[in-house]
């Protein structure tokens, strides 16, 4: 089975920068697109950034400037580089990924981690 575990986050002051690591584990024939999500409290989760195998990558508006998202095939991971961190950045992020586990299925589908909170605030 498949475990993404998600590492990194903390409370950081306005202005400060924290990065965040995401591992894949277990039994994995090929990973596709991964990516962070991010739900603050009495909101719908969002796409905070993603980036394909093929490197192509997709920021939300919002963190766009200040945030980097970057990854390591060899080593299954995902990594979310934030900067210039502002007080609406609070949330929970969840790491996620596309994976395909068994080459008899040529689909891949969504694997999420349990998330990492980060709180912004002086």
């Amino acid at each position: 089975q498949v475990q993404l575990v998600e590492s990194g986050g903390g409370l950081v002051q306005p202005g400060g920068s924290l990065r965040l690591s995401c591992a894949a584990s277990g039994t994995i024939f090929s990973i596709s697109a991964m990516g962070w999500y991010r739900q603050a409290p009495g909101k719908d989760r969002e796409l905070v950034a993603n980036i394909m195998t093929t490197g192509g990558q997709n920021y939300a508006n919002s963190v766009k400037g200040r945030f980097t998202i970057s990854r390591d095939n060899a080593k299954n991971a995902v990594y979310l580089q934030m900067n210039s961190l502002k007080p609406e950045d609070t949330a929970v992020y969840y790491c996620n990924a596309h994976i395909r586990v068994n080459p008899s299925n040529p689909y891949d589908r969504d694997y999420w981690g349990k998330g990492t909170l980060v709180t912004v605030s002086s």
